[in-house]
């Protein structure tokens, strides 16, 4: 590659963009333990059982938030990419 090929300053854009990762565990996690409060509060059917009743609504509550949570990750994404900055950035050769 040749010297004068590459050039030696270089616009960049950064921005601080958050983890989806970590707002799905989060908001998934939210979603468990609020069910189980919920499920918990009131008497389950002795015929079903606590387990496949909490089961049951565990699906609705952790899809549910996770998808609360997306939902927040992607508001605070778009705010991110408005607050996005150009930085010059030079090569150095020592």
């Amino acid at each position: 590659m040749a010297q004068g090929s590459t050039p030696d300053k270089h616009d960049v854009q950064l921005r601080r963009s958050p983890k989806l990762q970590a707002f799905v565990l989060v908001f998934g996690l939210l979603g468990f333990f609020v069910t189980a409060i919920v499920t918990g509060l009131y008497p389950s059917d002795p015929s079903i059982g606590f387990v496949a009743l909490f089961a049951y609504f565990a699906l609705f509550g952790v899809s549910g938030s996770i998808t609360i949570g997306v939902i927040v990750w992607l508001v605070i994404d778009m705010r991110s990419k408005k607050r996005m900055t150009v930085v010059r950035m030079e090569r150095q050769s020592d």
